[in-house]
């Protein structure tokens, strides 16, 4: 866990901090506290094949190996930790293949997730001689397909609620707001996203309003509003009474927002005209 959070906290497009003032904060501290805090969330998820987002993503490669057929090879790779992009760069330059489709599955474009990706990539290509020929997978926020499919697992579930939802939260993950002005656009993607699966619903979901939020803050910089926690608090204080929130941008790492979800909503739905919520 601590070599994972080192590789990951250390990797620049992540954390956007002079190093001189974030490796001390990060050697001195963070990774003499968080290791311990993180390690015992995941060994309450942690399954045969290792975390859910391991263990997920590779039954999606498995599925798409599958749909594809034997004809084209599909291996999957972790941006930080194992399997490692060189490894299976080198797998599959070694078993043939000259022509290989990265995919960074972010539906929305962000420095701290796509960039980084395609800036390993660089860096494992540079360090062939004999470089495979290479294209990347854009972001998919608005894609039809991508749409579609989200229309019809959150409409499944809220089908499957024992009450009609009066509002849909859609949770996003935050990032620091100075990335917006920086130029980076992550929140109208996220935002984009939202509105076209609220058009997408309504038709089955006339009476249904989709709102949505960012969550997951680290430090005590702004970050992109509105937060989820205090978009809880002002929908419990308006008279909201009946809630589903769907995270719609990391599909494989559901479980850590809904971890959070549960914590901030918790202390409403205990009282009087608070929330009756669902995930």
């Amino acid at each position: 866990m601590r070599r994972y959070l080192k590789e990951f906290l250390s990797d620049p497009r992540v954390i956007e901090i002079p190093k001189l003032v974030w490796w001390p904060i990060l050697n001195g501290v963070i990774l003499n506290v968080r290791p311990k805090k993180s390690a015992h969330a995941y060994a309450q998820v942690w399954g045969p094949d290792g975390s859910p987002l391991a263990s997920i993503t590779k039954a999606q490669a498995e599925a798409l190996q599958s749909q594809l057929g034997d004809g084209i090879m599909v291996r999957w790779a972790m941006r930080y930790g194992n399997p490692a992009m060189g490894s299976v760069l080198a797998e599959m330059k070694a078993a043939g293949c000259e022509r290989i489709l990265v995919a960074p599955l972010y539906p929305q474009y962000s420095a701290a997730t796509t960039a980084t990706v395609i800036d390993e990539l660089g860096r494992q290509l540079a360090a062939m001689r004999w470089q495979p020929s290479t294209r990347t997978l854009p972001p998919y926020y608005d894609d039809p397909l991508h749409v579609a499919a989200l229309r019809d697992d959150l409409a499944r579930q809220l089908r499957a609620l024992p009450f009609v939802p009066q509002v849909l939260l859609l949770s996003f993950h935050g990032m620091p707001e100075r990335t917006l002005h920086l130029g980076d656009p992550y929140h109208c993607q996220c935002r984009k996203t939202a509105r076209l699966v609220g058009e997408a619903l309504a038709a089955d979901f006339p009476g249904l309003k989709v709102e949505t939020s960012f969550q997951s803050r680290f430090g005590r910089a702004k970050w992109l509003e509105p937060y989820t926690e205090e978009t809880l608090t002002a929908l419990a204080q308006s008279g909201v009474q009946r809630l589903a929130i769907a995270a719609p941008a990391f599909r494989r790492t559901a479980w850590k927002r809904a971890k959070s979800w549960r914590s901030a909503a918790v202390k409403y739905s205990r009282k009087p005209g608070g929330l009756n919520l669902r995930r």
